[in-house]
């Protein structure tokens, strides 16, 4: 009899040695606080999760969540070359290397005699981790570089897929695609919860409450059922700390991120028509304001806050390499990968980030925003057609 699915997840976790989760661009707090979640249920199976995150560290709002400094940005040493050396004969007298003209050349000296090319051989050892958790991500290409400059690794690793949306493309092995659900944090919950409720502790249940308060920006998007309603209800029954979230989320606030928030909102353009608003911020205004580009996460969500019908927020920004970048979300039924699909976007269909080089802020801004413009129109264009 075939298993069901909550019983092929635990079956594949309990077999795996070394498990990654990874977290895609633009997958936000909600990615990030549930897969904190999804590591913590991981060691109660006696298993050292490692998580990866494309867009680098936790945001800031999140980081009162455990764990969170342990996130890693990069994918390193998934795999050994291994140099094997014959020492029946000849013993080993010293080891040295040296680098020259980006060549590694490796130095054995023998006690006595010598070896020759039969007595050496070569191989790579199995990839560093044996399971993949992609959390949030609706395609490979949504976990940027971790995909991109490894994608053997992705093909041939088993994946469990955790999603919500849509656009999901049910790429995993296994795959957990709620279409129900508002977070990722809420399809955690329920997985967790057919697999073995005892697992959540009050720190798991903190976890995935706080991504689903951020995904829906405290219950008021348009995705809340009363299915959400009761999980969060749930996940409070088990501990979760319903009052610190918010506090963290939306009631702490530094000085220089309010400053930014300033300097943003000042400068805050909109298209009434087409209910698209934007905004620029050079690296003048991040050293005025004593901010970084971390802060952006809470700049962009006070934009949205601010423009409330708004279905395209643009956050331009200078970054510190003297670079044009964009941060573009987007609303249902629009698509913000198809909205920047002129540009290398990454992300998820409702958050990208990308990038122009050799343009100044005012280029980049033209040039983006007439471009999403005619998008949308076309768009519209067809929808009346």
């Amino acid at each position: 009899m075939a298993l069901k699915e909550s019983q092929q997840i635990l079956e594949t976790i309990k077999r795996s040695t070394r498990p990654l989760i990874c977290i895609p661009s633009g997958a936000g707090a909600d990615g990030y606080a549930s897969a904190l979640g999804l590591a913590n249920v991981l060691k109660k199976l006696e298993k050292e999760a490692v998580i990866v995150a494309a867009d680098g560290k936790a945001p800031k709002n999140i980081q009162f969540l455990s764990n969170h400094e342990d996130i890693q940005t990069d994918l390193e040493n998934l795999k050994q070359f291994v140099i094997e050396l014959d020492t029946t004969k000849t013993k080993v007298g010293s080891v040295s290397y040296e680098l020259k003209e980006e060549k590694l050349y490796v130095y054995l000296s023998p006690k006595k005699g010598f070896w020759d090319s039969k007595d050496v051989r070569t191989s790579s050892t199995a990839y560093r981790y044996d399971l993949i958790i992609c959390i949030g991500s609706p395609d490979y290409e949504s976990c940027a570089h971790l995909y991109a400059d490894n994608p053997d690794f992705f093909f041939r690793t088993p994946v469990i897929n955790i999603d919500h949306t849509p656009e999901n493309e049910h790429y995993g092995q296994i795959n957990v695609v709620d279409l129900t659900a508002s977070a990722c944090g809420e399809v955690c919950h329920d997985l967790i919860e057919s697999i073995e409720p005892g697992l959540m502790n009050e720190e798991v249940a903190t976890a995935f409450l706080t991504g689903m308060i951020a995904k829906t920006k405290s219950f008021k998007s348009y995705t809340v059922t009363p299915k959400t309603l009761q999980t969060a209800s749930k996940l409070i029954a088990r501990g979760a700390k319903r009052e610190e979230i918010v506090q963290r989320l939306y009631r702490t606030r530094s000085v220089h991120t309010l400053r930014l928030w300033g300097r943003a909102l000042a400068r805050l353009k909109a298209d009434e028509q087409y209910k698209m608003v934007w905004s620029l911020l050079s690296q003048q205004d991040f050293m005025h304001a004593g901010a970084e580009e971390d802060d952006l996460y809470d700049v962009i969500d006070e934009l949205i806050a601010s423009s409330p019908d708004a279905k395209v927020v643009i956050l331009l920004y200078e970054n510190n390499k003297k670079n044009i970048c964009a941060i573009i979300r987007t609303e249902r039924p629009l698509d913000a990968i198809e909205l920047c699909k002129g540009y290398q976007a990454t992300g998820t269909h409702e958050e990208v980030r990308l990038c122009l080089i050799n343009k100044t802020i005012i280029q980049a801004e033209h040039e983006l925003t007439q471009m999403i413009l005619e998008q949308l129109k076309k768009k519209q264009k067809n929808e009346v057609s």
